[in-house]
């Protein structure tokens, strides 16, 4: 478009090459290299062959980082969704075990999952002033405790008639099934939330509900469809969890809400909503699952992984604003 100077103004701003190379999601790629050649010197173990034999169990987690960057996006939050899992794997694996046909044992999980999901959508969307993380901090004591009811006092459950659940946590060749439906929705969500209006939309109520609202998007309707979807991967998440553990525990999912979360901050989404792209977060699960198998295969202890983690979230938390500090001083310095 030519303005009075004459001049063009292109419809999209230019990046330079350096302006791509230091993106948070290059950054983010190059760090994926640094940590499995890191893990690579620490154990002769870490091959292809067994970093994809214990990945699966991590990738059930990647299932709820999906809808979880949608949810932050919007400026909301769901920490309810390992209780999600753990009541969906209860359900699914109850009926498995009473001999149902495995579809239909595939189709019960989902829709429970769907179902949790639709029950904290319908609260945060008409009871406005209650904030997501008391709605779904509730919700989450509750589905857990559902599932601990039906438990019963063993407190767990083992598949009985594991034929279906079997192909689930089949490979193709040595590539497990999982991962490649993880790539694959990955690829969907990234592309529905990045190309759609249905992602601007997002963006747009975690930027500022009102200013949504008044713009004419349906911002309730939108939080509905979200949480409910978030119920649903859940749902799907439990069967593959299943499906590899043989069985159900008052333990399982335990913590999955909040390393879902990790993974969409460490991947550069915003907890204050309209800010943040899903590749980073998608990235960013990949990186937390090499270091996971890699340190996990020298046998480091558990916890000091976890210490290890949350150290690399919170850099990940602070490197935007020590880099827009850094910009700040060098401008200021530049005017003096």
């Amino acid at each position: 478009m030519a303005g009075k100077s004459g001049r063009t103004i292109a419809h999209t701003q230019n990046k330079s090459l350096l302006k791509r190379l230091m993106c948070w999601e290059s950054m983010l790629v190059i760090l994926f290299i640094v940590v499995n050649i890191y893990c690579s010197s620490l154990s002769s173990t870490y091959q292809i062959n067994n970093v994809l034999r214990e990945m699966p169990k991590y990738l059930t987690e990647v299932f709820l980082l999906l809808p979880m960057a949608y949810i932050l996006v919007m400026g909301d939050i769901d920490i309810s969704v390992g209780s999600i899992v753990c009541l969906s794997a209860t359900v699914a694996c109850i009926l498995g075990n009473k001999g149902l046909p495995f579809g239909l044992v595939l189709l019960v999980g989902l829709l429970t999952g769907a179902l949790c999901g639709l029950i904290n959508g319908i609260i945060v969307t008409k009871f406005t002033e209650l904030p997501p993380m008391i709605v779904t901090l509730g919700t989450q004591i509750l589905f857990r405790g559902i599932a601990e009811i039906a438990l019963g006092s063993g407190g767990s459950i083992s598949l009985e008639h594991a034929e279906g659940f079997r192909m689930l946590a089949g490979r193709v060749g040595r590539i497990p099934y999982i991962l490649f439906l993880v790539l694959i929705l990955a690829v969907i969500y990234i592309i529905i939330l990045s190309k759609t209006t249905f992602g601007r939309k997002l963006y747009a109520i975690g930027s500022n509900k009102l200013a949504a609202y008044y713009a004419g998007v349906k911002v309730q309707k939108i939080r509905l469809i979200v949480f409910t979807l978030t119920g649903l991967m859940a749902g799907l998440s439990a069967l593959f969890l299943t499906a590899l553990q043989y069985g159900v525990n008052t333990t399982t999912a335990s913590g999955f809400e909040m390393n879902a979360i990790s993974m969409a901050v460490f991947g550069g989404i915003s907890t204050a909503g309209g800010k943040g792209r899903l590749q980073g977060g998608v990235i960013a699960a990949f990186i937390i699952i090499s270091l996971r198998v890699g340190l996990g295969q020298i046998n480091l202890n558990p916890q000091v992984i976890l210490i290890i983690l949350g150290a690399l979230l919170i850099l990940a938390v602070m490197a935007p604003n020590i880099v827009e500090q850094f910009k700040l001083m060098k401008k200021r310095s530049s005017v003096k």
